[in-house]
């Protein structure tokens, strides 16, 4: 019986091979390709919206020709596919690698500006829904390390020609860091939590001085005070506030306590 078995299962396994052997062997259609060819298909892709072929053929181009532009340029290229794929952590990984393989690189300036992208695209999605979740739940790093990178673009390449905007980048960048953080004072201070509103209200006021949103965060401030019993915070602060923004809106809630300021926002 047990030969039989044996037997049995020799067959079974030498079917197996014959069946592999009758199947047709995958064949490589870009075997033979030269690196201009290679470069040229995958950048019809990556137009074409073909992200992840677009990325093979890159790849391809890069271990078949490892020397020379085209393996530069294509390592560039996987790094913008990744990102226009919204593969945030693959499109980060080939710009760091980029940027360590090739930091004089007439085009790193490039990779430092998509850097920034990818990490402000993540920080859009976070603005979009800051009115709809509960803004201590989120922690907006993506936010600072968009503009940490437009930041590095800009001190190391003045006159790069990304800079100018990555600069109006990093201006709205620090509104969206100041609106984060005043919101989450006014969430404090809503329920009731008037030291700590303050205290964040306050870095957001010395951290973000030019943000349009500071003109809350003063206010804020002042309502918090008012609840602590700190009348001599609370006069100084209005005085500040009253300096800077007179024709505020904020200012025609007076000092009624009792008064939703935050709906104006809402």
């Amino acid at each position: 019986m047990q030969k039989k078995l044996s037997l049995v299962a020799a067959t079974v396994v030498l079917l197996g091979l014959s069946a592999c052997s009758l199947l047709p062997e995958k064949v490589d259609e870009t075997k033979g390709w030269s690196a201009t060819k290679l470069y040229s298909e995958a950048t019809d892709e990556l137009e074409g919206g073909h992200y992840e072929r677009a990325i093979q053929l890159f790849e391809k181009l890069e271990s078949s020709y490892p020397f020379g532009t085209y393996a530069q340029q294509a390592q560039m290229e996987i790094a913008y596919a990744y990102y226009k794929a919204q593969d945030q952590a693959q499109a980060l990984a080939a710009v760091e690698r980029f940027i360590k393989l090739h930091p004089n690189h007439a085009n790193v300036d490039y990779m430092y500006y998509l850097r920034g992208l990818i990490n402000f695209n993540d920080q859009i999605g976070f603005l979009n829904f800051i009115y709809e979740q509960d803004p201590t739940e989120r922690d907006p790093k993506a936010t600072r390390e968009a503009f940490s990178a437009f930041k590095q673009l800009v001190d190391k390449f003045p006159n790069s020609k990304y800079t100018p905007d990555s600069i109006d980048r990093m201006k709205y960048l620090i509104n969206a860091m100041a609106s984060y953080e005043v919101h989450v004072a006014r969430y404090y201070y809503r329920r009731g939590a008037y030291l700590a509103s303050v205290n964040r209200a306050m870095g957001a006021v010395n951290d973000y001085r030019d943000s349009p949103a500071i003109e809350e965060g003063l206010f804020i401030m002042i309502r918090g005070y008012d609840k602590l019993g700190m009348s001599e915070l609370r006069d100084d602060t209005m005085r500040v506030f009253k300096k800077n923004y007179p024709k505020s809106a904020f200012l025609d809630e007076g000092v009624k306590a009792e008064r939703h300021w935050w709906k104006l926002w809402n």
